[in-house]
């Protein structure tokens, strides 16, 4: 029997409660010669528990479950597994809940009726580029920049910036990934990433969510 050499492939959970879509899902990757299921569950509390033996790359989150929700589920999973991507699934096109959850550390929010290309597409930018952002994640943090542009102490837009900072958080917020960046401006990766902390360190933000909602407001990148 010929082993498969799966070091390559992306290494896929689902954690929704509905049979149905989970076959869907399940169908529609399986069908992708790059992405493999790994693993199944139906609530927060199975998804912890198959983490300790299993290792994805990615993880498709629904919202709403029983027993443990994914808005609970998700800060867990990033406190103990800050490496694995996170993709929030929902129903519901919900704005403040989508800028909320990316603050909290999703790397991307898809609505449950997306298109299977769609999770495929957002499935391969969270694990090469760590974000994924789209139409509704991005009018969502307009509308959470909109709401908070009061409260000065949550971004801070006063702080300066060198251009190289600049440029690098800009490419940041054009999905470009860490070792893209790095030849691009000639930098060491890890030093592309110590940039990264020392602009949320500068700014005030938690996430890239928030990197970006001050890349708009202080004018880096344009607010369509």
């Amino acid at each position: 029997m010929k082993i498969q050499d799966t070091s390559n492939l992306i290494k896929v959970i689902v954690a929704d409660d509905h049979v149905l879509f989970r076959a869907g899902v399940k169908t529609a990757l399986s069908l992708k010669k790059d992405i493999r299921l790994i693993g199944e569950a139906d609530n927060g509390q199975q998804l912890l528990h198959l983490l300790k033996h299993l290792q994805p790359d990615v993880i498709l989150l629904d919202i709403q479950m029983p027993i443990m929700d994914g808005i609970t589920t998700l800060p867990e999973i990033k406190k103990l597994y800050p490496e694995i991507r996170i993709i929030m699934l929902t129903m519901h096109n919900d704005h403040s809940m989508i800028s909320k959850l990316m603050e909290l550390g999703a790397n991307a929010y898809l609505t449950k009726n997306s298109d299977s290309e769609i999770i495929y597409e957002a499935i391969k930018t969270c694990y090469a580029n760590e974000y994924f952002f789209n139409d509704l994640t991005n009018k969502a943090l307009l509308d959470g920049l909109r709401t908070r542009r009061s409260n000065e102490s949550f971004i801070n837009t006063e702080v300066k910036l060198s251009e190289k900072e600049k440029h690098i958080l800009k490419l940041m917020c054009e999905e470009k990934s860490t070792k893209e960046i790095a030849d691009m401006v000639s930098l060491s990766p890890r030093t592309v990433e110590a940039i990264r902390d020392k602009l949320k360190s500068k700014t005030g933000v938690k996430s890239m969510a928030g990197l970006v909602m001050y890349a708009i407001k202080s004018g880096i990148i344009e607010n369509k």
